[in-house]
């Protein structure tokens, strides 16, 4: 929520507006919904789990916020066409997609199979791919809206034993850069958020000599809170950003400096 000095009241930046966001259930996710729930927006939680697409729901409505939980596979363009046809048909239109569902199957170049391979670019990809095309004739009806990618500094930079994953956060740039030029005089901006290091339960496998060896190369000194990602998110949904179209923003503590 902002300040509005001149009148002393707290403006909601995302009030009216309706949000769809996937992989709701847990980390980023999760964090943005509840964000955006606060700063007014009608959030729409979505995940491949119903019922943790159902908490993130309730935790919104905890929060202050309206939301609805659903669940959705984006890899499935008809549990996709279903979920927007609710939407539109529950509250009339769709400002703005998170495309933020993702997984992780790492493996070395040598040793990583096909079904790794396949599986992680048809969830980090192509599920971006069809949730944005599922979403785009409402968008363009209203001659508005915001596409917002999940990508991460490994989509900048690589990293080791992540190919598939590195591959899929660098496809989904340009993706938004793709998307940006055609679909900006549309009234329609699309931008990618790359995380660093962020405290989620993706990170859970990894042990804690690890974890403190990550921490130490982040000028900053710790790992982000999925909050943090959460707000740049917010703001680039919000009108504060309307001159925001096709950009690619790292929140990483200053890891790649």
């Amino acid at each position: 929520m902002a300040h509005d000095r001149g009148n002393g009241k707290t403006t909601m930046r995302l009030a009216g507006k309706v949000a769809i966001i996937t992989g709701a259930g847990r980390g980023i996710g999760k964090a943005t919904a509840v964000k955006f729930g606060r700063e007014g927006a009608k959030v729409v939680a979505c995940d491949i789990s119903a019922d943790l697409a159902q908490q993130t729901a309730q935790e919104v409505g905890a929060a202050g916020g309206e939301s609805i939980g659903l669940q959705i596979d984006v890899r499935d363009k008809a549990s996709l066409t279903r979920m927007v046809e609710a939407v539109v048909t529950r509250y009339g239109r769709i400002d703005c997609l998170v495309n933020n569902a993702g997984i992780v199957q790492d493996a070395t170049i040598r040793n990583m199979t096909d079904e790794q391979f396949d599986s992680v670019m048809d969830v980090n990809l192509k599920g971006v791919f069809n949730c944005t095309k599922a979403v785009l004739d409402t968008m363009l009806r209203q001659n508005s809206g915001v596409i917002l990618n999940t990508s991460s500094i490994v989509g900048l930079y690589g990293n080791f034993g992540q190919t598939n994953y590195a591959a899929s956060k660098f496809g989904v740039i340009g993706m938004v850069k793709t998307w940006a030029r055609e679909l900006g005089r549309k009234g329609i901006r699309a931008n990618a958020v790359c995380p660093g290091f962020v405290s989620t339960p993706i990170l859970s496998k990894i042990p804690e000599k690890v974890l403190k060896a990550l921490e130490e190369r982040v000028p900053l000194g710790r790992l982000a809170r999925p909050e943090e990602i959460a707000n740049t998110f917010a703001f680039l949904a919000s009108d504060e950003a309307s001159y925001i179209n096709g950009a690619v923003i790292e929140v990483s503590g200053g890891l790649t400096l």
